[in-house]
């Protein structure tokens, strides 16, 4: 029987924006808990946990995870993946070394040709697999390997010491204990969640990770995205290999091997999904958080480096198995 039509039809269902400001509230409130939870339990652990110092010491550790996780979130969201941002980092500091210490130029003079190189690494990934339609793990896999070899040709395979010329970026402000490489990242937090959830750019690219196919029916290219994120996430590793640069004093050539894993396990702590679709670069920011404050506890209690990377590794299994259950579950809701 058709329902009277003079009768007003009421949804049964929550409007759509509601639930999904609820899901954020609650699953940045389950971070910050988490994150609340392993300062009590190392602060209970270890007597020197909870003075100032430490954290002050965590906040200057984590610009380089913290740059290069904006960019994987923007990465991740589109439906790709970049395991070449370690590599690209120890790339745009061997050549931030060698302007500065081979060439004699000034740190502010050779900061643009940092991020440069970080962009342009970002650009081939992006063009390849965009263009050419080949799985961003296989360009960006072959972009690690281009990228750490490129670094050991720029520095001979020696690491360049810079040495006080680029201390100032790494070392805290004095009265305010956090260091311009910190303020960096924060600044890049900020303007990453910006990017992603207030501008048309941002938008585009979670419906390209929700349905590429979707997207391209309604008329949009989705190249120009899908390629844009990569030089953003290939400038901020130009970035992060300054900061990288500041906190060491030097240019390694092995500089940063291993840091896009914990960059993706920082990504989907957050709630990001491998997926694509779905990412929040503050949220991918607490996790950077919830790793640096799990590394540095771990270090305090006496765990040995073999120990911390298998719970680190454990951790990153845990992750992706609850990022699994939270696709499923938004399937069925769906």
């Amino acid at each position: 029987m058709n329902p009277d039509p003079s009768l007003p039809t009421q949804s049964t269902s929550p409007p759509v924006t509601s639930t999904m400001n609820l899901r954020s509230v609650i699953q940045y409130a389950g971070l910050v808990g988490v994150l609340v939870l392993l300062v009590i339990v190392f602060g209970s652990l270890s007597e020197n946990f909870l003075q100032w110092s430490t954290f002050i010491s965590i906040a200057n550790q984590v610009p380089d995870l913290t740059l290069i996780a904006v960019g994987m979130t923007l990465v991740l969201v589109v439906g790709g993946i970049d395991l070449s941002v370690g590599s690209i980092l120890a790339f745009s500091s061997a050549v931030l070394g060698a302007l500065m210490v081979d060439w004699q130029w000034s740190l502010w003079a050779s900061i643009p040709f940092c991020v440069a190189a970080g962009a342009a690494c970002g650009l081939f990934n992006g063009c390849v697999s965009v263009l050419a339609r080949i799985p961003s793990f296989i360009v960006t896999l072959g972009m690690l390997e281009i990228a750490r070899g490129a670094t050991k040709l720029v520095t001979d395979s020696q690491t360049k010491y810079i040495g006080s010329a680029v201390e100032g970026i790494g070392e805290p402000i004095a009265g305010l204990s956090l260091s311009p490489a910190f303020l960096m990242a924060i600044t890049a937090v900020i303007g990453g969640q910006l990017l992603l959830t207030r501008t048309v750019f941002g938008r585009y690219c979670i419906a390209i990770g929700t349905n590429a196919e979707a997207v391209r029916m309604s008329g949009i290219s989705a190249a120009p995205y899908a390629i844009g994120v990569f030089v953003i996430s290939g400038a901020l590793c130009g970035l992060a290999g300054l900061t990288y640069a500041s906190r060491l004093s030097t240019a390694d050539p092995n500089a940063a091997i291993g840091i896009e894993l914990s960059a993706i396990a920082a990504c989907v702590i957050g709630g990001t999904s491998l997926m694509g679709g779905r990412g929040s670069v503050v949220n991918s920011f607490l996790g950077v958080l919830i790793i640096a404050v799990l590394q540095t506890g771990l270090a305090q209690i006496g765990v040995s480096d073999p120990m911390k990377q298998i719970i680190t590794g454990c951790v990153i299994v845990i992750a992706v198995l609850l990022d699994a259950l939270r696709s499923r579950l938004d399937t069925s809701t769906n």
